[in-house]
């Protein structure tokens, strides 16, 4: 697989990341868990993305668990702080990031992790004091470098700004050809510091796989149809945006890829962008997403897959 370089960090990264947010957090079992990054290696995947909060810690429990088994240096990992992780444990704070990333590091059962995130921005905390926060983290050796995950382009920027503290090399949004409003200021800013794209919900919660049919009700193993799974994905269920999806399966036809496929591969042909993040219950989930990682899309496909989606895509 495809490794490119994370922002201007050096450090090179697979273009397809397994994360663990709605499964290895108990949404699946050990043995599923452990079979999915299995297969994750067997694709050429090198970067695995968590946070402490995914399960309360039980996801970077598993992690920890699993990949003690491999060299630490066969794989690049990533986790995040800020949600709560008790009634008084949340946030940006010094004494919340300098607690966390410790917390993070005993479940994941080693000294250092590659990529520590800011899960989002904290308002109630001044940026001075988190970014002073992670520069102590990095200068003890507990990460190597460090991102965010869905700040705002001025926050991103006045961070840049501050002198002596760490600079961020990665930025995490919420990026697909239906969702694409980090394109406006997000991409920009980070474009012209040397920070890159490591993109969740690439295929906008599954709904760019083609699964859910316009007029039809929801399949019932779908994670639509989980309640506490579902908030993220009603914005893309009505009948519109459901019949532009499935206008886009001759494109991929015609491309000889899947679906999903095709739309990952659109996310990674955007500029800035380092990595997908991809999330499975089973190996064969990831050999297929992974293989988007090798499809290459001339512009004719793109631009026909941007004018079929131009009117349900969010700008």
């Amino acid at each position: 697989m495809e490794q490119r370089e994370l922002g201007d960090s050096g450090l090179k990264v697979s273009t397809v990341a397994l994360g663990s947010w709605l499964t290895y957090s108990g949404g699946i079992g050990r043995e599923q868990t452990e079979a999915c990054t299995r297969g994750a290696f067997d694709a050429g995947i090198t970067l695995f993305d968590t946070a402490n909060v995914y399960g309360t810690g039980a996801a970077e429990r598993a992690w920890g668990e699993i990949l003690r088994d491999y060299p630490r240096d066969s794989y690049v990992l990533a986790t995040k702080v800020f949600f709560p992780m008790g009634p008084r444990d949340r946030g940006l704070s010094r004494q919340q990031i300098l607690k966390q990333i410790d917390g993070s590091l005993e479940r994941l059962q080693t000294d250092y992790v590659d990529l520590y995130q800011c899960h989002r921005y904290d308002s109630s905390v001044p940026l001075e004091e988190t970014m002073g926060a992670l520069t102590e983290v990095v200068e003890a050796g507990k990460a190597r470098f460090i991102g965010f995950s869905e700040w705002p382009a001025d926050k991103i920027q006045a961070a840049l700004d501050l002198p002596g503290v760490a600079k961020f090399v990665s930025s995490q949004p919420q990026y697909s050809a239906l969702h694409r409003t980090p394109e406006a200021e997000v991409i920009p800013v980070c474009e012209a510091n040397g920070i890159s794209q490591i993109v969740w919900s690439p295929l906008a919660q599954g709904v760019l796989t083609g699964k859910y049919l316009p007029g039809a009700k929801v399949p019932a193993d779908s994670r639509a149809a989980n309640k506490s799974m579902n908030r993220f994905i009603k914005q893309w269920l009505d009948d519109e945006t459901l019949t532009a999806v499935q206008a886009l399966r001759p494109i991929a036809d015609q491309a000889g890829v899947k679906l999903s496929q095709l739309a990952l591969a659109w996310v990674l042909h955007q500029r800035n962008v380092t990595s997908v993040i991809i999330g499975a219950t089973r190996p064969e989930q990831v050999h297929e997403n992974a293989a988007a990682a090798e499809v290459q899309l001339s512009e004719d496909t793109l631009a026909a897959v941007n004018d079929t989606l131009k009117r349900a895509a969010v700008l």
